[in-house]
């Protein structure tokens, strides 16, 4: 903040020079008019004094004459460069008092409207903290200078959990709800810290939250793993079970954590089967995740504008979310008509499949150049469940406007 003051003050002095400068300029110029009315007064003086003179007879009008031209000389030569035509100037205490009450009443106005907390905090952030105490103290100063950014109020949370402060995560992602809307990743969050704040009891608020995140996306990890883990805490066992295999599914191949959810599922396993309970087998579906089937093909008009060996992008996007695409697959346009089927298997990126969406659009578009974010034609799907078992089709029809 050094800097800051520095430069403000540079300002502030600037601002001075403005009002103080011609307050001495004025009092330049009064001193020239104080010396020019005295020397007009002594000429005056003298006048008088010459009158007398030849009114007494001791001198001759030729001498009064003579002596009247030497006093005007005089007053010519003392008044010569002086500013006889200023008659009236401002009051010299407006732009002294201004000097002061300027700068003072700005100094004021900027404490109480003024944003010095932000640009420290900003500051600050640029720094790589060094403990997680201090990442805290940012993070909560943070949520103080911008209670309204859900973000702030998210990674807040997160910190938090990592110090085991269950409580004050929960009142964090409660706020980061409020902002950011019921989104199911932060009820899974929500619910999660609610959770460990209530010593692993799966209460009715936890309950409600995990169901609506469910309900939202089947497929929200978070809400996956917490109800796994409240299964096995409680002996539920096959509950345990179930919802691990669903998140595994959901996991990276080199993802550490599927390692320790495959061990709890074993030992969830071995715990029914000591208590003689079967084990139920997981459905195919948990296995396979999402998947959709399109049948993609080219209106009639376009057939004569387009080239055999065109690329063909056909790919889902989340309705509502990130806008990269989430399953690709490429062909040519020589290959329309055509059955593709989009899947977990065919994500950009392991952290955006369609399975962690509740609702996706399919696009197929034609691009000469090969690039899959534009093209000259494109057809496109109304939004449909990620869950949709029947056949889709989707008809390259319109100009690509993007």
């Amino acid at each position: 903040m050094i800097d800051f003051w520095l430069a403000a003050g540079l300002l502030l002095l600037v601002a001075l020079a403005f009002l103080l400068i011609p307050v001495l300029r004025g009092r330049k110029a009064q001193t020239e008019e104080d010396r020019t009315s005295l020397n007009v007064a002594l000429y005056q003086e003298r006048l008088d004094e010459l009158e007398g003179q030849r009114s007494a007879g001791t001198l001759t009008q030729e001498q009064f004459d003579a002596g009247r031209a030497e006093a005007a000389r005089e007053l010519l030569a003392d008044t010569e460069g002086a500013d006889i035509a200023r008659v009236s100037r401002l009051g010299k205490a407006l732009p002294l008092v201004a000097a002061i009450l300027v700068p003072a009443l700005g100094f004021g106005m900027y404490l109480h409207w003024g944003a010095s907390d932000k640009v420290e905090l900003a500051r600050e952030m640029r720094e790589q903290p060094r403990s997680i105490e201090e990442m805290t103290a940012r993070l909560e100063r943070a949520v103080e200078a911008q209670p309204e950014s859900a973000e702030g109020w998210y990674f807040l949370g997160r910190t938090y959990m990592a110090q085991d402060r269950a409580a004050d995560a929960a009142r964090a992602y409660e706020q980061a709800v409020k902002r950011a809307g019921r989104q199911p990743e932060l009820l899974g969050q929500w619910a999660q810290a609610l959770y460990f704040a209530a010593q692993k009891r799966l209460t009715p608020e936890v309950k409600a939250l995990t169901e609506e995140a469910l309900k939202a996306n089947p497929n929200e990890v978070t809400s996956l793993g917490l109800l796994g883990i409240a299964g096995f805490e409680d002996g539920r066992y096959q509950d345990a079970i179930r919802y691990w295999e669903r998140l595994i599914v959901q996991l990276p191949a080199d993802d550490p954590s599927r390692g320790a959810l495959q061990g709890g599922i074993d030992k969830a396993r071995e715990r029914l089967k000591e208590s003689g309970v079967s084990v139920e087998t997981p459905a195919v579906t948990a296995v396979v995740g999402a998947q959709l089937k399109v049948r993609v093909d080219l209106a009639a008009a376009l057939k004569d504008k387009v080239k055999p060996g065109d690329s063909v992008f056909v790919f889902a996007r989340a309705a509502s979310g990130p806008p990269m695409p989430l399953a690709v697959k490429r062909m040519t346009v020589a290959d329309l008509p055509v059955e593709v089927s989009l899947s977990d298997a065919d994500a950009m990126m392991p952290q955006l499949k369609l399975s962690n969406f509740p609702e996706v659009q399919l696009v197929a578009r034609i691009s000469r150049s090969g690039n899959a974010t534009s093209g000259e034609w494109i057809g496109s799907s109304s939004p449909l469940s990620t869950g949709t078992l029947e056949p889709q089709r989707l008809t390259i029809d319109s100009p690509d406007k993007k």
